[in-house]
Parts: C-alpha cells; sequence; structure tokens
C-alpha cells in the first residue's frame, strides 16, 4: 500500500485526485494537508511514499498587477514548493510530484499560426506566472536523486467538472450564443480523469522526470463549444463570418488581441511526447466533455 500526501488543500486537482483513488484504487491511499499559513510546517511527513504538490497560484490576468502580487506568486510557486520537496526528501518521502503548466513554453500562437511543441522546444515564459513555474521546476530539479524521485507535469488545459480556466467560460458562451467562430485552430488538453490515471501511474510506477500529458485528440475550440452546446440539446451555428475581424484583432495586440489568440489560436504537444508506456487516456473527447456537463456525475 502506497501512501500519497497532497500538499494543498481544497485545490481542483487534488481534490480530484483524492476522489479517483478513492474510486478505483485499492493500492494507494491519501491523505490531504492545508499549505495556507504555517502550521503545514509542523506536519509529520515521515511514512509517505510520494507527495503530490498541487498547491499554487494560477490563472492570473498577467496585464495590469502590482509588484507585490508578482512576487507573491514566486512566493507560493517557487518557494512554498521548493521548501515543502526539501521537508519531504529530508522526511524519506521517494517522490515528489508537481504540477507545472504548458505555459513554461509562452502563449498561444496567432490565428492561422501552428505553435507545435517538440523537445526540443526550448522554455520561453511570457509572463511572471509562467517564469514562477520555470524557477519552481529548476529548484526541484536539483533535489532529485535516486531516493527522492522528482516528477514534473507540463498538462495543457485541463478541464472537467467544477474546473477554473477557460472551459466555464467557453460554456457559458455555447449556453448563450447562437453561434460562433468557426477556426481551424489545434489545442492539447487533457481531461481531469485521464490526468489523475496519469498521477497514479507515476506513483504506481515510481516514475521521474518530465511529463507531458494530454488527451489523444487535439481540439478545435469551435469543435469544443459545439459538443458543449451538444450536451444541452443545443445545435451551435460555426461561421467563418468573423474570421477578418479576429485576424485584426490579432495584429492589433492588446487586451482584446491576446484574448482572441488564447480563444483561437494554436498550441499542442508533438502527440508522441505525451505517449506513456501505460494507457492513461481512459476518456476520449466526447465522453469528457458529457461527463463535465452532467448534472448526476
Amino acid at each position: 500500500m502506497k501512501k500519497v500526501l497532497i500538499t494543498g488543500a481544497g485545490s481542483y486537482i487534488g481534490t480530484a485526485f483524492e476522489k479517483w483513488i478513492a474510486d478505483h484504487s485499492t493500492d494507494i491511499v491519501t491523505e490531504t494537508l492545508d499549505m495556507k499559513g504555517e502550521a503545514w510546517r509542523e506536519h509529520d511527513f515521515h511514512g509517505y511514499d510520494s507527495v503530490f504538490h498541487v498547491a499554487g497560484l494560477a490563472h492570473a490576468d498577467v496585464g495590469k498587477v502590482t509588484e507585490e502580487t508578482k512576487q507573491l506568486y514566486y512566493k507560493v510557486n517557487c518557494d512554498l514548493a521548493a521548501t515543502c520537496a526539501k521537508k519531504a526528501k529530508e522526511a524519506g518521502a521517494g517522490q515528489f510530484i508537481f504540477m507545472s503548466s504548458i505555459i513554461v513554453y509562452g502563449d498561444s500562437a496567432g490565428i492561422g499560426k501552428r505553435k507545435v511543441i517538440t523537445p526540443d522546444t526550448p522554455l520561453a515564459p511570457a509572463n511572471f506566472y509562467g517564469d514562477s513555474k520555470v524557477r519552481a521546476e529548476e529548484g526541484l530539479r536539483k533535489l532529485d536523486s535516486d531516493s527522492f524521485r522528482v516528477v514534473i507535469l507540463r498538462p495543457p488545459m485541463i478541464y472537467g467538472k467544477g474546473s477554473k480556466g477557460n472551459y466555464p467560460l467557453l460554456a457559458k458562451l455555447a449556453g448563450r450564443l447562437p453561434f460562433f467562430p468557426k477556426e481551424e485552430n489545434q489545442r492539447s488538453m487533457l481531461y481531469i480523469g485521464n490526468l489523475c490515471r496519469f498521477v497514479e501511474l507515476m506513483v504506481e510506477n515510481r516514475e521521474r522526470g518530465i511529463f507531458f500529458p494530454q488527451n489523444r485528440e487535439y481540439v478545435r475550440t469551435s469543435e469544443l463549444v459545439a459538443a458543449i452546446a451538444a450536451e444541452h440539446g443545443k445545435r451551435m451555428r460555426l461561421t467563418g463570418l468573423f474570421h477578418p475581424a479576429l485576424l485584426l484583432l490579432g495584429k492589433m495586440g492588446g487586451k482584446l488581441g491576446a484574448l482572441s489568440d488564447k480563444a483561437f489560436g494554436n498550441l499542442v504537444y508533438e502527440k508522441e511526447m505525451s505517449e506513456y508506456r501505460e494507457e492513461y487516456r481512459v476518456y476520449g473527447f466526447r465522453e469528457s466533455v458529457h461527463l463535465t456537463e452532467s448534472r448526476h456525475v
């Protein structure tokens, strides 16, 4: 029986993983530790096979923030992760799993431009949030050893029931709009159930290294919105009429341009990067949308 400490109470990913293990595994047990404040420092880290670190700040409006807010991101995403990992290593934990992000490679490519991340793609964070993840990774990799195996996950957009970020915004649009822009973009995405299975395999196999889990399928933004609408019995009309306006917004830059590129731009991992020796992609795209939108799951 492996014992996993989830560091970060109330997080979407941590809560989902805790439930996944309770429902699917008889070989792993989990505990969750609240990382807010200073009380966590008194927690005894002895006896854990793995620490799954999900505490962190994300989904920032990086356009206009104070220097104080930026420093908070570094304090939480870098310093807290490093301190937690050192405490885990000193206590004899065998593995530390850290949630990084595809954001370490920078922003999406604009409409009509491809951005395919390969093993040779350099890190190029576009803002302080991405940079905080890069620095956290650097600090954690220095702690890696045969007896303390560091796993860094760089997932793309994660979605599922109760998720935050872009998915709920698109779901809201799917329910309100009679039509939606049709753009032939491609996005890597990761359903929460597939992520949980992947983390479970990381623990079971005592992995170490950097991993890039994603769904089998790339997804177009319009395809996602149409699939969400269909789950609620609505037919979404897709149109290319907005293409010139979206192109213009992208070229103009600014906040609207950034939003346009984020929604309709291209950002994918080369599919071979996300293969693993055991299948973790339990759910396909259509089923994942159905489970996300179902009121009874």
